[in-house]
């Protein structure tokens, strides 16, 4: 599981972007990515802990907890 925190997120189409706090790299938000998670949003600078998943050629997240405590 990875941790980083939300670049940007967009609430109409679900899609954003997460910096990996290990290599500062960004993955990308996919419209559904919450789906399962206790979140209906994210806001900017939000911390969260996340699987990657490679899809067509991009790291999407999935599987989306809070920052802390496993949730």
């Amino acid at each position: 599981m990875a941790q980083g925190v939300v670049k940007t997120y967009d609430p109409n189409s679900g899609n954003g972007i997460v910096v990996i706090d290990s290599d500062k790299t960004e993955v990308y938000i996919k419209a559904g990515s919450l789906k399962g998670s206790i979140f209906r949003t994210l806001r900017q600078g939000q911390r969260i802990n996340f699987d990657i998943n490679e899809e067509e050629n991009l790291k999407v997240i999935a599987n989306v907890k809070i920052g802390q405590g496993g949730y």
